[in-house]
């Protein structure tokens, strides 16, 4: 698995992911830290091909964590894929949060049980519940600095 920035070519393989609309996806890309989780076939060190431009392929991705850090926390926007992509994924803002001195803190939904394994693996602990989105409860979750 290679862990890389996202391009706004990648916008519709994260909406199909996120089930969310392309352009949400691709100013998440212009407005946050985003990483994304590709299958290991891919050699990263490859040349680019100008196909890479046009579009990334929704299975070609595993997944994907947006994030940004503000005063003293990195907070984890939001977080998506197989359940190995996602522990992948929350180890960059954590080893970012690591180097900064910062806390982490991640919204999960209640449905989502991958994003909350993750978590749960990396050391993060149930903080309380969270704000509802679009009818669906969330449980918080902090890692604080060691």
């Amino acid at each position: 698995m290679n862990v890389r920035d996202a391009l706004e070519a990648d916008a519709d393989a994260l909406a199909a992911i996120a089930d969310s609309p392309t352009d949400v996806m691709r100013n998440l890309v212009h407005d946050r830290t985003v990483r994304v989780a590709e299958d290991g076939s891919h050699d990263p060190n490859a040349d680019v091909s100008t196909s890479q431009y046009g579009g990334s392929d929704p299975e070609d991705l595993l997944g994907f964590i947006s994030f940004d850090a503000r005063e003293d926390t990195v907070h984890v926007t939001q977080l998506d894929g197989t359940g190995e992509a996602c522990k992948r994924l929350l180890a960059e803002p954590v080893r970012f949060a690591e180097r900064e001195s910062m806390a982490v803190e991640l919204l999960a939904s209640t449905d989502t049980g991958v994003v909350r394994t993750a978590a749960e693996e990396l050391g993060f602990e149930r903080t309380g519940t969270g704000p509802r989105f679009d009818g669906a409860r969330t449980v918080r979750f902090r890692l604080e600095p060691a």
